[in-house]
């Protein structure tokens, strides 16, 4: 079964377009070739075969499949590797099945918190009373209908474990919900929703992948004392130093 899954994620994948979503590739002949992402250089050693879907760097020497290039530029292991990719081409993989227990590392689990997390925002904003009236300010600041569904806008609720409880009665633990950036340890061991009383934009990664959250305050009265603006701290899958808004949707026309 899992050796199934990925054959149907690799008979999809097209090596070029994965690779040119990092770096800039110039065609010559049937392959490509670039600058190598993972050494200095100035004359172009790093070649892509479209036709093997394969790569290869003949200065540092490095190579393989499209698993194995998101392995190398994005730091992960390979069931990481196997998630984005599978996201990218439409495969649901099934990982709560046993035979998918080697795949779910730690990266996976935080990945699907933020998964979460962001559905959880998105039906705050449409079915709370709170959520309603963020939504209407949105809307009069001139955000379309449109494109607060295409960005996954959301609102957090302004409780203290709205979406702590959420995630515990979906099985995720605590410490768990605090390493995806989503919740504050308290000095006497306890936890709270770091955003709360927030509209939130999700920040995803060049795959699509949410990674983080931004929150700007929604209450006028709050924000004469709080920050207006608060963001997910670094974690395992977000680095605001490497992290660009809006990257993944850089070939979409909706504003």
């Amino acid at each position: 079964m899992v050796n199934n899954q990925i054959e149907d994620v690799k008979s999809r994948l097209d090596i070029v377009e994965v690779v040119s979503g990092y770096i800039k590739l110039h065609k010559t002949g049937a392959n490509y070739r670039a600058n190598c992402p993972f050494h200095a250089e100035k004359t172009p050693s790093f070649f892509i075969s479209p036709t093997r879907q394969m790569w290869h760097c003949f200065g540092c020497g490095k190579g393989g499949s499209a698993f194995d290039f998101i392995m190398q530029i994005e730091g992960v292991e390979f069931g990481d590797a196997l998630r984005t990719l599978a996201q990218r081409v439409g495969v649901e993989l099934k990982a709560f099945k046993p035979e998918m227990k080697e795949f779910n590392t730690e990266r996976t689990k935080l990945c699907e918190i933020e998964d979460l997390a962001t559905q959880f925002f998105e039906k705050q904003l449409g079915s709370s009373k709170a959520g309603k009236e963020a939504k209407d300010y949105l809307l009069g600041r001139g955000i379309s209908e449109e494109s607060i569904k295409y960005w996954r806008l959301g609102y957090s609720p302004d409780t203290w474990q709205g979406l702590l409880d959420f995630l515990i009665g979906r099985g995720y633990k605590k410490a768990e919900v605090e390493k995806a950036g989503l919740a504050i340890k308290k000095p006497d061991g306890g936890h709270y929703d770091r955003f709360r009383g927030r509209i939130i934009f999700p920040v995803f990664d060049i795959n699509s992948q949410v990674i983080g959250f931004g929150g700007r305050v929604f209450s006028q009265k709050d924000a004469k004392e709080i920050a207006k603006y608060i963001n997910t701290p670094a974690t395992v899958l977000y680095d605001k130093s490497k992290t660009l808004y809006g990257l993944d949707r850089r070939a979409d026309s909706v504003s």
